[in-house]
């Protein structure tokens, strides 16, 4: 039963993260939280379901044309390291919950303040180097408590209205997609705390990547389906920081 709960979570969590161009990496914590699984099997969960969805999403995006190698290159470059070296290492459970709970907590509320952003028109974006800087912080953060980096750059995209929702989308999934990979690399070991759930757990995010990104990508709006992110992320953070 836990497996099955679990999987429909997870298949959740995917749709509605892929749908604006995520991996959903802060989605699968949430259900995995709320389903009492232990810190040491939550992150390399995460990364491998992360790699699989972003693989997913960055295709579908890029298909439809919401994607800008320019405008992820900066980021992808100084993150990709950063994320090999925070994948390296581990956090224990009492200081492991409250960052990720925390975090939940904040990208929700970047996720509700973003709303006022989507659809404004685009205008100049900042040097490389400041983006590069930027992308640094993402990748060890994200790399750190096991998300996909996504909760930080995709808001930050609308906010400094570098692109809109779809392009930012599309950027979002690539760039989840090379951190994920880098993170995986430098948290090889911890695959063997990985339980014998996954491959249902990877099934269950596939076709839920698959639905998500199809939508997303043919423009589906995502206001609504913030709003269900902020009630998961919300309830997850709480619980992982009174825990």
């Amino acid at each position: 039963m836990n497996i099955a709960l679990v999987g429909v979570l997870i298949f959740v969590a995917a749709v509605l993260y892929s749908s604006v161009g995520q991996a959903g990496a802060s989605g699968y914590l949430a259900v995995m939280a709320l389903c009492g699984v232990t810190a040491a099997v939550m992150k390399p969960t995460a990364l491998t379901l992360n790699v699989l969805v972003a693989s997913i999403a960055t295709a579908r995006f890029a298909r439809a044309g919401c994607f800008s190698w320019s405008l992820l290159w900066p980021f992808a470059i100084a993150s990709v390291p950063m994320s090999f070296i925070g994948g390296a290492v581990s956090l224990s459970a009492n200081i492991y919950n409250p960052i990720v709970g925390a975090i939940m907590l904040f990208a929700a509320c970047l996720l509700h303040r973003t709303r006022c952003y989507v659809g404004r028109n685009a205008r100049q974006v900042d040097a490389a180097a400041f983006r590069s800087g930027t992308g640094a912080g993402i990748g060890l953060l994200s790399r750190l408590t096991g998300t996909g980096g996504s909760i930080f750059l995709t808001p930050l995209l609308l906010f400094r209205n570098w692109a809109g929702a779809k392009e930012s989308a599309g950027v979002s999934a690539a760039f989840i997609l090379v951190n994920s990979l880098a993170g995986l690399a430098g948290n090889a070991s911890g695959l063997k705390a990985l339980p014998d759930a996954v491959p249902y757990r990877a099934v269950a995010a596939a076709i839920g990547g698959l639905v998500g990104a199809e939508l997303g990508s043919r423009r589906l709006s995502d206001l609504a389906l913030r709003q269900l992110l902020l009630v998961v992320l919300g309830v997850a953070g709480v619980k992982l920081l009174v825990v």
